[in-house]
């Protein structure tokens, strides 16, 4: 116990560990990089959602030990991430294994109806995306894109550079 009271000692306990967790992951972000929380491959999205899960954990920390064996989770993920992103720039194998492939779901204001069945996106959910993205009718939009992160990207406008397309799966 920090202070007299098992409320006020809570109450410490969980303003100190919160505050040395989300401080211990401003240091790692720094360290790493802002890349960290990109959420620009599936790989970082699970990185992000694990970082707000040990957060909490170590907020939570009943004992000391039991905070550093979270901060240290922390650092290993970081660890971790930073290595797996500079291994897929020399391996393609590996980048394959990490990335999912973008889907295009719909081009040229046709919807690609294969597509949304392989990535179960259901067309009203599409059409949210393109309002969202105030796309005034099917015939503007260039493309929608469905990335790796799981967001859809919208494209409208006269012309679109072919070499946004790359590395996008059309069917």
């Amino acid at each position: 116990m920090l202070f007299d009271g098992p409320f006020i000692d809570a109450l410490a306990k969980g303003l100190i560990l919160s505050v040395f967790g989300l401080f211990w992951i401003i240091l790692l972000v720094r360290i790493v990089g802002l890349r960290s929380f990109s959420k620009m491959t599936n790989f970082d999205f699970v990185m992000t959602v694990a970082m707000g899960s040990l957060l909490a954990g170590a907020s939570q920390s009943q004992q000391w030990t039991g905070f550093v064996q979270t901060a240290t989770a922390m650092a290993s993920l970081f660890a971790v991430q930073y290595g797996v992103s500079r291994l897929r720039l020399w391996s393609s194998r590996l980048d394959a294994l990490v990335q999912n492939t973008p889907v295009l779901l719909m081009k040229d204001g046709v919807i690609l109806q294969d597509n949304l069945r392989a990535t179960r996106v259901a067309e009203e959910d599409l059409i949210a995306k393109l309002r969202e993205a105030n796309a005034l009718n099917f015939t503007s939009v260039r493309a929608v894109v469905l990335e790796t992160t799981g967001n859809i990207s919208v494209l409208h406008g006269d012309h679109v550079n072919e070499a946004l397309f790359k590395g996008v799966a059309e069917a």
